[in-house]
């Protein structure tokens, strides 16, 4: 049967109005819902945007102190400049034997054959200089000036000692006025037949002046002053004097030096060999020879000190030399320590500085070369427009040289050369210091006299600071994950809601407390029992084994008494008697077995000695301070396995334990790397505790009986001392410099091997 369709009916059905949508239901509490919802999403943004404007905010503080960092340590290897200055003409009357400098480099004194000039720097005026009366002599030869003092060999056969002094004063207007003075000692007379002293040395020993002239093509005059000043302040003076032969081997002598405390005058010979001869005996004899090269000797000269001995030949080569004491044999050899980079000509001049370790050689084709003793680098070569170089001046603040030539024309240079000390081999390397047996990694940043020579290298604060953190994290690591690995798969619920925040509480105790604790209290107690500490690595374990044994065999009315969960307070007991008993054998084995004094059989059998602040207390103060963390991260990440896959593993007939190590832990493995990798962090930059609770040496070894420096201590103690912008103040903005990068590359590898673990063990997960 079918049905038509009315036209009409259709039109109508489109022509109607939609119905309208259904209305949600309107009440009194509408609104404040709406409102609350809007006010949380409000809540929302903006605590999202709090924590990415914070974020944001530590990243740049990191940055930021990563810029400062930086900006301190730049200047450590940026390489040094020397600037020329406009050359001077200065009167020419002979050639030039010595110059000397004020510290602002404004007024010159220049040593010639026919007297001593004093001339302005800025435009070489003359100066005025008190009058020298020479009696009618010329200046043969001087010695290089040390200490302000100049020795003038005169063509009578005289020795005048000079003391130079620049003078500042300063007008009302603040303009300074530099004013040279010099000051005549009385002459000596060292060649009875009035021949030119042509070569001598001079020096201010601790009892009076010794000088040493050459008298002959291999003789030596030496002549000793010594000066004991009365109760009425008059001195009285005694001279000794000394003729010395060279061998006839040696050749003749060229070059002449004596050291700082007037011990030995070390002879340059022809024959290209050094000879010491020793002016601490009752005569002054020969000692040894030593060979410096085939060719003849022309300088020798000391560096600030007078302990590094600068030699030159005509082959132009420099080296340095130490005279090192054998202490088996109580004798002292002449060793030689660095060979820096030849000239092209014959060494003719010297400078050495005031402040460091540096000093200035010139060849006399005008090429100088700037060299350094400690670290046995040159730091510098220029070249000087001129054929006849005479003689060098360092300036005493380390700012700029000059040199003069024969003809009297001063060059005058600026020198921008603020870290000299610095290279990679001091501040990592082995250096030979002065006094030292040979290289060695040493830090003695500071010392009691100007000639200090500073000691910075890192590489024992580094090896510090990883023993420290070996010894925490050996104490800490298996105290630690043993703990949380107990407290999260074995321990009774109710008592581990006790136990784990107690842990994490200990992480709130005071680095300071701690280290005072350590320093104080534990060492002393350390060192009385070190030898039970030892024992108790072995009875603890064999304390719980026969614990284990005695509890399996125990009735169950008395293993009822710690139900499963709770037997801690069972293992607790033995721990303590173990301890105890261990401490009780200690006592009988350094009695019977060590001598009665094991830190005696420990440096004799050993070869360690034993320091009451060592790594061992370090290790268990530092420890306590890490073990929070890394407990507290292990525990969470035990805890947060999946139960499902501990359930699988004991329905598929596993114990606990088996399901704990070989189910739960390498689940929670990422975690746990990460806890430990933390822990290494803390320890890494543990400062109080380190300090407190060693010696603060920075020793070389890994010894767990002798204390050690680390990076972070080492900043404490001496930042607040060191000047601002020295190099002391910069290398210790790199050892900051050090800690961030061994803590931002630790921080990274962890992460890198967190995640590797991670989607390993995600598909179990």
């Amino acid at each position: 049967m079918s049905h038509a369709i009315d036209p009409a009916n259709v039109s109508a059905l489109l022509e109607a109005k939609p119905s309208s949508p259904r209305q949600p239901p309107q009440g009194p509490g509408t609104g404040s819902l709406r409102t609350a919802a809007a006010s949380r999403l409000l809540l929302d943004q903006f605590v999202r945007r709090t924590v990415k404007v914070g974020g944001i905010l530590i990243i740049g503080s990191i940055l930021a102190i990563l810029v400062v960092i930086l900006y301190e340590v730049f200047p450590l290897f940026r390489s040094l400049k020397s600037t020329p200055m406009p050359a001077l003409s200065i009167r020419s009357g002979g050639a030039p034997l010595a110059l000397a400098v004020d510290e602002y480099q404004e007024a010159a004194i220049v040593v010639r054959e026919d007297g001593i000039a004093a001339v302005s720097l800025d435009d070489a005026s003359p100066l005025p200089l008190e009058a020298l009366d020479l009696s009618g002599a010329t200046i043969a030869s001087a010695s290089e000036p040390r200490g302000g003092t100049v020795a003038l060999g005169l063509s009578d056969g005289r020795v005048l000692p000079l003391q130079i002094e620049f003078t500042a004063s300063y007008a009302d207007s603040g303009r300074r006025t530099i004013a040279p003075h010099i000051q005549a000692a009385p002459s000596l007379t060292v060649l009875e037949s009035a021949a030119p002293v042509e070569l001598l040395t001079y020096v201010q020993g601790p009892d009076g002046p010794v000088t040493a002239v050459k008298n002959g093509p291999s003789s030596l005059l030496i002549v000793q002053a010594t000066e004991r000043r009365s109760l009425l302040g008059e001195v009285a003076r005694e001279e000794t004097r000394t003729t010395v032969q060279l061998a006839g081997d040696a050749g003749e002598i060229t070059a002449l030096a004596i050291n700082g405390l007037a011990e030995d005058v070390f002879v340059g010979a022809s024959s290209g060999k050094i000879v010491r001869i020793d002016l601490r005996k009752d005569a002054p004899q020969i000692d040894e020879t030593a060979s410096v090269s085939g060719k003849p000797i022309t300088l020798l000269g000391f560096l600030i000190g007078g302990r590094t001995l600068i030699a030159g030949d005509t082959g132009g080569q420099v080296s340095s030399w130490h005279l090192i004491r054998n202490e088996a044999t109580n004798t002292r050899h002449l060793t030689r320590i660095h060979d820096f980079e030849s000239h092209a000509a014959p060494v003719a001049a010297f400078s050495p500085s005031v402040r460091n370790k540096g000093f200035f050689t010139a060849d006399s084709f005008g090429n100088v070369h700037l060299h350094y003793g400690t670290s046995g680098k040159t730091l510098l070569k220029d070249k000087i427009d001129t054929s006849s170089l005479s003689a060098l001046a360092y300036s005493p603040k380390g700012d700029g040289f000059f040199a003069v030539s024969r003809e009297g024309k001063l060059f005058p240079f600026e020198l921008d050369n603020r870290h000299p000390e610095i290279s990679w081999q001091t501040l990592f390397g082995k250096v030979w210091y002065e006094g030292y047996q040979g290289p060695e990694y040493s830090w003695q940043s500071t010392g009691g006299t100007d000639d200090f020579e500073s000691k910075l290298s890192l590489t024992p604060l580094i090896v510090g600071t990883l023993k420290g953190t070996f010894y925490a994290l050996l104490f800490a690591v298996p105290l630690a994950l043993l703990g949380a690995l107990y407290t999260s798969q074995f321990m009774h619920p109710s008592l581990r809601a006790t136990i784990k925040p107690a842990v994490e509480i200990m992480a709130a105790l005071p680095s300071v407390v701690l280290g005072f604790i350590a320093g104080l209290w534990l060492a002393p107690m350390m060192e009385k029992v070190l030898p039970g500490v030892f024992l108790a690595f072995i009875g603890f374990p064999l304390m719980i084994l026969a614990g284990l044994l005695l509890w399996q065999k125990a009735p169950d009315s008395l293993r009822r008494l710690a139900p499963q969960g709770r037997e801690v307070f069972v293992l607790v007991p033995l721990v303590l008697l173990a301890l105890a008993f261990s401490f009780g054998v200690g006592h009988l084995v350094e009695s019977s077995l060590l001598g009665g004094d094991y830190r005696r059989w420990i440096t004799s059998v050993l070869g360690f000695e034993y320091d009451q602040r060592n790594s061992i207390v370090v290790g268990i103060a530092m420890g306590f301070a890490v073990v929070p963390i890394i407990f507290t991260i292990a525990e969470d990440s035990l805890s947060n396995v999946p139960p499902n896959l501990a359930a699988g593993a004991l329905a598929l007939g596993g114990t606990r334990w088996q399901t704990a190590v070989r189910v739960v832990l390498p689940t929670a493995s990422p975690g746990i790397f990460s806890a430990i990798m933390i822990g290494f962090g803390r320890a890494v930059g543990e400062t109080m505790i380190v300090l407190m609770a060693t010696g603060n040496t920075p020793v070389m070894n890994f010894s767990p009986f002798n204390g050690f420096r680390a990076l972070s201590a080492n900043i404490a103690v001496e930042l607040p001392e060191a000047p601002e912008g020295s190099t002391h103040y910069r290398v210790l903005f790199l050892a900051a410099l050090l800690l961030f990068v061994l803590t931002f590359l630790v921080n990274t590898a962890a992460e890198i091997i967190r995640l590797r673990l991670r989607r390993k063990y995600q598909a179990y997960a």
